[in-house]
């Protein structure tokens, strides 16, 4: 079993920043790509950014330039940090983690989700 903890959200004003991390732990033997994903009230949950385990981002095009994606494999940790937010990127953030678990066992697991809020 994997569990995942999110943490960071909050409500910030517009040009305000912050630093969204995500905690994996449990029966981990690896972990592979990992993902931030949010969704606005009334819409599909939409992919933000991804980081390969050796560490190559990518990321949303609404967010290029204002987010970055890194990860501590040490720690089993993700994190997301978010420059210049806009009220547009208001939305409950979710990460989403491929965990590789003994015996050999792949599956992506889900983040409790945090809200992120911009005001104008």
């Amino acid at each position: 079993q994997v569990q995942l903890v999110e943490s960071g959200g909050g409500l910030v004003q517009a040009g305000g920043s912050l630093r969204l991390s995500c905690a994996a732990s449990g029966n981990i033997f690896k972990i592979n790509d990992m993902d931030w994903y949010r969704q606005a009230p009334g819409k599909q949950r939409e992919l933000v950014a991804t980081i390969t385990r050796d560490g190559n981002p990518n990321y949303a095009e609404s967010v290029k330039g204002r987010f970055t994606i890194s990860r501590d494999n040490a720690k089993n940790t993700v994190y997301l940090q978010m420059n210049s937010l806009k009220p547009d990127d208001t939305a409950v953030y979710y990460c989403n983690v491929v965990v590789v678990s003994f015996p050999y066992n792949e599956r992506a697991y889900w983040g409790q989700g945090t809200q992120v809020t911009v005001s104008s």
